[in-house]
């Protein structure tokens, strides 16, 4: 039975090998993540998903799943105080070792990188959308 599911208007069982995801479902058995060993088992294959140079549209679609697991698990366990969208960037930059150069695409330049930075400018939506993309966030986050 082909699933309805739809992101942005497309479905995307049209665009997913069924016996491919199927396959890398069962060697991962994703589950709703209750414990700490489970965490550290969906970082482990989402790192090594994210770290693939060339990932299949089923890869990608498992990644997003066991991200979306641990991020809902940590948010649980780990409540946080909510923390400013340049301070998150900020974070994330170091955390990946980039440079503002490494963003300009993103912010057209390193001067407007620096003013979010520093709190002068905030992230426009456009902005938000695409460190979402980059990052596999949420665009709430940058917002």
């Amino acid at each position: 039975m082909l699933s309805t599911t739809r992101t942005n208007g497309r479905g995307i069982a049209n665009r997913l090998n069924r016996n491919a995801y199927s396959k890398l479902l069962a060697d991962a058995l994703p589950v709703v993540i209750e414990n700490e060993a489970q965490n550290k088992r969906a970082i482990a294959i989402s790192s090594e998903l994210m770290n693939k140079p060339k990932r299949t549209r089923e890869e990608t679609q498992l990644m997003k799943l066991l991200i979306s697991l641990t991020v809902d698990y940590e948010r649980r366990a780990y409540p946080m105080e909510k923390s400013e969208p340049r301070e998150i960037l900020a974070h994330l930059m170091e955390l990946h070792g980039l440079k503002r150069a490494d963003l300009a695409p993103i912010f057209k330049s390193r001067s407007a990188i620096s003013e979010v930075l520093s709190g002068k400018r905030g992230i426009s939506r456009n902005q938000a959308k695409a460190l979402a993309e980059r990052f596999a966030l949420s665009v709430e986050i940058f917002l």
